[in-house]
């Protein structure tokens, strides 16, 4: 004879607060993403789920969490999506379908995805990869999506840079070099400035899909720094790689100014109110701690700031 189990999540709480998150971490799915006329790209992806708990109810409905999340992601896998953020948006609303106490339910996803470079002077083809950052909250109001990524370069610091400069300045008016032939030298041959690998984040947040191409997106992270890095490369883009990062000298501020005039030049169809999140980290190479810098604001106040206004 069966009986029914209590439903222990729908009582009332000890203490009656409200929870803005409550959910699962570490869901690792395969999602397949689709390409014209190629094969689906299959990332290996990871889930977070959230929804919100009013505070009348103890817990939320964790198994009917994985349920949906299962039953979505299943259904990712069997048939290829184009928008990873897509994924999460049609999970984040049948989240807010299922539980009937939640006003608010929050999918986000990160994956690792492969890139095919051309190495830049001996032109071999090279792998990288970066990370896919997607997410989505769905709300009564609308289902508002995320699509971003973050990536490694090369940055150079343009404070140490000039102290060299002035150094080599010194140096050739000391040996009786003419001071145009001095300017003309520094300004064909970049000098010493300690390098960094830097770390760029750039997501974009719409109510729907972003209509933005990840790809795209990746190239506006990549080069905002001071020059992009290739996991394969001979002598001649080692020298590529390390001419090209001091002659655009960053600080991590330019890094995510660059972005933003990246985003604002490359998605002119971005609507005004699509909220851009930019993030710039560097690995400090003279420095025990590390550099960071980031803005987050939408795309109409970074246009008007663009603008002078």
């Amino acid at each position: 004879m069966s009986r029914q189990l209590p439903d222990v999540q729908a009582d009332s709480p000890d203490v009656t607060v409200g929870l803005s998150q409550v959910g699962v971490t570490g869901v690792e799915k395969l999602v397949k993403v689709a390409r014209s006329d190629e094969r689906p790209i299959v990332l290996m992806a990871e889930f977070e789920v959230f929804v919100d708990l009013p505070s009348w109810r103890k817990g939320a409905d964790m198994s009917r969490n994985m349920e949906v999340i299962n039953e979505i992601l299943e259904d990712a896998v069997s048939e290829p999506t184009y928008r990873v953020e897509d994924v999460c948006g049609d999970a984040a609303e049948r989240l807010l379908s299922r539980h009937d106490y939640t006003s608010r339910a929050e999918v986000s996803m990160e994956a690792e995805y492969m890139t095919r470079d051309r190495t830049p002077e001996s032109d071999r083809e090279t792998q990288g990869t970066v990370d896919i950052i997607a997410g989505a909250t769905a709300t009564e109001e609308g289902t508002r999506e995320e699509i971003g990524t973050r990536v490694t370069g090369m940055t150079v610091c343009p404070c140490s840079q000039g102290m060299s400069a002035a150094r080599a300045r010194e140096t050739l008016e000391n040996l009786d070099v003419d001071d145009g032939t001095i300017t003309e030298f520094l300004d064909r041959v970049p000098q010493a400035g300690h390098s960094q690998r830097g770390h760029a984040t750039l997501t974009v947040e719409s109510e729907g899909a972003p209509e933005v191409d990840l790809n795209e997106l990746i190239d506006v992270a990549r080069d905002s720094m001071s020059a992009r890095i290739y996991n394969l490369a001979k002598r001649p883009d080692e020298d590529h790689m390390t001419y090209e990062s001091h002659a655009d000298a960053k600080f991590v501020e330019d890094c995510v100014r660059a972005m933003a005039e990246g985003v604002i030049r490359e998605f002119p169809d971005l609507p005004s109110d699509a909220v851009v999140t930019m993030k710039q980290s560097n690995d400090e190479s003279i420095h025990q701690h590390n550099a960071h810098a980031e803005r987050v604001a939408e795309l109409e106040t970074l246009k008007a700031e663009f603008n002078g206004d």
